[in-house]
């Protein structure tokens, strides 16, 4: 058993003390992968005497960030869906593209979107693949998260009705034939110690039916598995709620079981008093996307609102063909001055809090609380070290201000998952980011060539 101890650095904890440690160390045993000791760089030296030390002077010590929404398949995408709104952006774009996808477009797409999420300083990202043209796509993304050496939470996603709103056929599926292919992902990955976990993500209210809705809550009952879904993202969300089942999507959700502490509800940008209220005596989680709602033009969600709901909040990039990219650092910035601009209150929304609703808040919303999200003795080394030396950063008053505000995410030197380094100097460990770049690439043309959607 050897100890990896990292010295003299700043450390943030978001422990439940939210300590920052001005010259601190953290050690974890990279047999276990767990943080063994966390504190002022002289105690742990003198409590770690045979460890390896690594001295990190003038560097943050960070958790690993946590993605609570992305679609890794979009990677290919970035850019093909520009100045639309999410029914045209999807109807033109995104489902064509879906349709056309492969078990090497998927790969491909998610070894790349891994890689760029690692070198982002994220360390636990959880993929919603809502889109099945073909037998085998989960795997294929579970492959490259398992190669990168990413903490994954694979979402199957499922879209069992919506053709009479342009929803194509080829993305449609039998309910059958979901929860066999979920049991299966269930069977294999959701045990102790496995870095990669199987969650249920029916896509949204006008792409599924009441009985998928209820068979999904059966599902996470009997193996209990996270459920995550798209909520009140758009107008036609509800719109189209209404005159399907006759109700909002989060009554939708309450009728049909799904409402419940196991749900993690992405967007809710629409969602009202009443919603918010439904889902915080529910015990539901909510993943906070901001880039992507503004790109789509979808609207800003009520996050103070639902911090004063006491919701547990998380932070997300969604996919990148609506956010253009996988760094949470874009998104902390946007989730911290949008509010402030929207409600012309600079205090509503603080630095603190986004960075947290990007570590141990993303850990709360799914579930993980107690073994991510902060750097504490018995939770995973799930770290990120940042080189805060760059002309952006510096001078550097406050590490969480800096980190919020004035960070790009390239300051990310290296990154370690469950006590494995993933990441080094800012370059992928584990993979090949030029092969991975250029393969990538050529897929993506290949792809938008396929579907008609190049440019």
């Amino acid at each position: 058993m050897t100890d990896q101890l990292l010295t003299h650095a700043t450390i943030l904890t978001f422990d439940e003390q939210s300590r920052v440690i001005e010259d601190g160390a953290i050690a974890f045993d990279d047999e276990t992968g767990l943080i063994v000791d966390v504190g002022p760089t002289s105690k742990v030296i003198a409590r770690r005497p045979g460890a390896t030390v690594r001295e990190c002077r003038g560097a943050v010590i960070m958790p690993g960030m946590i993605n609570t929404h992305t679609h890794l398949f979009q990677t290919l995408l970035k850019g093909l869906g520009d100045d639309m709104v999410l029914s045209e952006w999807f109807a033109s774009m995104t489902g064509p593209s879906a349709s056309e996808l492969t078990w090497d477009d998927c790969y491909l797409a998610a070894l790349h979107g891994c890689a760029e999420a690692l070198t982002t300083g994220t360390t636990t990202l959880l993929d919603f693949m809502y889109v099945h043209p073909r037998r085998g796509l989960s795997d294929a993304v579970i492959a490259a998260m398992e190669e990168t050496g990413i903490r994954g939470i694979f979402a199957r996603g499922y879209v069992t009705a919506g053709d009479d709103v342009g929803m194509p056929p080829a993305l449609i599926q039998p309910l059958d034939t979901v929860l066999h292919d979920a049991h299966r992902l269930i069977d294999q990955h959701n045990r102790p110690g496995s870095l990669v976990e199987i969650a249920l993500a029916p896509c949204m209210s006008w792409s599924v039916d009441e009985d998928t809705l209820r068979e999904t809550a059966r599902l996470a009952d009997d193996t209990g598995a996270l459920i995550t879904m798209h909520l009140a993202e758009s107008p036609f969300d509800i719109t189209e709620s209404l005159r399907r089942f006759g109700c909002r999507d989060t009554e939708l959700l309450r009728r049909t079981d799904v409402l419940g502490p196991r749900l993690l509800a992405v967007h809710c940008v629409q969602c009202d008093h009443d919603d918010l209220g439904q889902l915080a005596h529910a015990g539901a989680a909510v993943s906070h996307n901001p880039c992507s709602n503004l790109y789509l033009g979808s609207g800003v969600a009520p996050v103070s609102d639902m911090l004063t709901a006491g919701l547990r909040v998380g932070l997300a990039t969604d996919g990148p063909a609506s956010s253009n990219n996988l760094s949470m650092f874009h998104a902390l910035k946007f989730a911290a001055l949008v509010p402030k601009g929207v409600h012309r209150d600079p205090q509503i929304i603080t630095a603190g809090q986004v960075l947290r609703m990007a570590t141990r808040g993303g850990a709360e919303a799914l579930g993980m609380a107690d073994r991510i999200g902060s750097l504490e003795p018995g939770k995973a080394a799930d770290i990120v070290l940042l080189d805060p030396s760059t002309l952006s950063i510096t001078p550097m008053h406050d590490p969480v201000s800096s980190l919020v505000y004035s960070h790009r995410g390239d300051e990310v030197r290296d990154v370690w998952v469950a006590g494995r380094q993933v990441v080094s100097d800012g370059t992928p460990f584990l993979v090949d980011a030029g092969k991975i770049r250029e393969s990538s690439s050529r897929a993506a043309l290949a792809l938008a060539e396929r579907a008609g959607t190049a440019r």
